[in-house]
């Protein structure tokens, strides 16, 4: 199926994350450490450590960083406990905001997060108020200028539930959440390594915004994204190259 380019977004996203990369590192650290703690040290038999750790490679996260962060979520060494906490709220204009966050102090976190979405014009809302609008999924990215044919091929027999071919010819695979892993590993095995991949969570439908109201979303986002404690914050906007710059 065709779909829009996320290409040209997967870019402004990776330079925004390099501009702040020490935050970003710190977030990658914590994920790693609640994963260790939900389900041990083993990467092979905790899948979600797994992603986690392949995250943070993906960042360039050091190695020893990495390995620190398991044995302190593992409990072998001492560090802070965190939590995982989610918020939901709407932004401007409506749009539907999801906010996963790690903390060690969930009286500051949420204080964080309302404060963002009363600046930006937005509201805080109760516990499933817009996650009935989203769905857990499995993203592998492809860049422009790829074998179609052979992706979708490769992907379909992989066990992917959908292959999305974008205007610019970026191609999405899509997999279930629980079939995530076995998909990318099968991909990567067949020589179809991924530019980019991830578990997310995206909206069933999307809003088109224009270039001003999409500014007045982004404010959001960054403002949210400035909290230590926000890991993720999904949204069901559509936001044009444009606003990015």
């Amino acid at each position: 199926m065709a779909g829009h380019s996320k290409w040209a977004n997967i870019q402004h996203r990776k330079k925004a994350q390099d501009a702040k990369r020490g935050k970003l590192f710190t977030r990658l650290i914590r994920e790693i450490m609640v994963a260790a703690k939900g389900g041990g040290s083993d990467q092979d038999s905790n899948p979600g450590l797994r992603v986690s750790v392949d995250k943070a490679k993906s960042q360039s996260v050091p190695k020893d960083a990495i390995e620190r962060a398991i044995k302190r979520g593992a409990g072998e060494l001492e560090g802070a406990d965190y939590e995982e906490i989610r918020y939901e709220g709407y932004g401007p204009l409506g749009i539907a905001f999801i906010v996963d966050c790690l903390s060690d102090n969930r009286n500051r976190t949420v204080a964080e997060v309302r404060h963002a979405f009363n600046k930006a014009g937005g509201n805080l809302g109760q516990s499933g108020s817009v996650a009935y609008l989203f769905t857990s999924v499995g993203v592998l990215l492809y860049a422009p200028d790829q074998n179609e044919d052979s992706i979708m091929e490769a992907a379909l027999e992989a066990g992917a539930d959908d292959v999305v071919v974008a205007d610019d010819g970026s191609i999405e695979v899509l997999t279930s959440a629980e079939e995530y892993l076995a998909v990318r590993l099968v991909m990567t095995e067949a020589g179809f390594e991924p530019e980019e991949s991830e578990l997310t969570m995206r909206a069933e439908l999307n809003t088109e915004l224009n270039v001003e109201d999409a500014e007045k979303v982004l404010r959001l986002i960054d403002l949210l994204e400035s909290s230590d404690d926000v890991q993720e914050v999904y949204y069901n906007a559509d936001i044009p190259e444009e606003a990015y710059e």
